[in-house]
């Protein structure tokens, strides 16, 4: 299990044909590469099926997708929190906008993260649900608005005032969170644009997964973020 440093790149593969079966790992270890060519902290988020052999396959951290806040036991189809820590995954995203969850779930699910010495991503889709969330002290708030979310439309660049103020208003609510920035994010200036908006690092999906030529864009979105 590895931990997240910022600035960071996270790539969520989500569940999109290239990264089923072995291409989550394929795709994580192009991740790696790129990562350790460049010295730059990069995170990948497989289809959760994979989470064990892909978080055995690379050095770099591993996130799932989802968990529940439920322990080991009787809990049919839900993914508890200890079977995180087992796979040798580092933490997991939470609240992704493709699969919500009431807050109290997802105060409940930092906490039991924390239990664990795991990394919690929370995400959140506007200023008022970061600075909510912020509250209960994740370590990193990724603010992605839903509309913009796989439009090539960078909230960055759209949207930049989201971004700001919700850096703004977690840092009046937690001194430990750190924010990212997630929708539309396709290039390496649209990470530049999150980073001077006082973003320490950027959420991804489609914008790589679905490139043509993931290890090239993996590149051009890490490069900003060299220190």
């Amino acid at each position: 299990m590895t931990k997240l440093n910022t600035p960071i790149l996270v790539i969520n593969f989500k569940n999109y044909p290239r990264a089923l079966g072995r291409g989550a790992i394929e795709l994580s270890k192009v991740a790696e590469k790129v990562s350790r060519d460049l010295s730059v902290s990069i995170a990948v988020a497989p289809p959760q099926p994979t989470l064990l052999s892909v978080a055995n396959s690379v050095d770099i951290p591993v996130l799932a997708q989802h968990v529940d806040d439920v322990r080991t036991g009787s809990t049919t189809g839900y993914i508890p929190i200890e079977s995180l820590s087992r796979a040798g995954a580092a933490g997991s995203i939470i609240n992704h906008s493709e699969h919500k969850i009431p807050h109290e779930a997802v105060v409940r699910i930092v906490e039991m993260l924390r239990e664990y010495g795991l990394t919690s991503v929370v995400c959140a889709s506007d200023v008022s649900e970061a600075e909510a969330l912020a509250s209960s002290e994740p370590d990193f708030i990724a603010v992605e608005p839903p509309e913009l979310i796989g439009t090539g439309r960078a909230v960055s660049k759209v949207s930049p005032e989201v971004i700001s103020r919700s850096v703004e208003m977690v840092s009046i609510r937690s001194s430990s969170t750190t924010v990212l920035c997630g929708a539309g994010i396709v290039s390496g200036e649209d990470v530049s644009a999150a980073l001077r908006l006082g973003a320490e690092g950027v959420l991804v999906a489609s914008g790589i997964v679905k490139s043509d030529d993931p290890e090239a864009k993996i590149r051009e979105m890490a490069m900003p973020l060299r220190l």
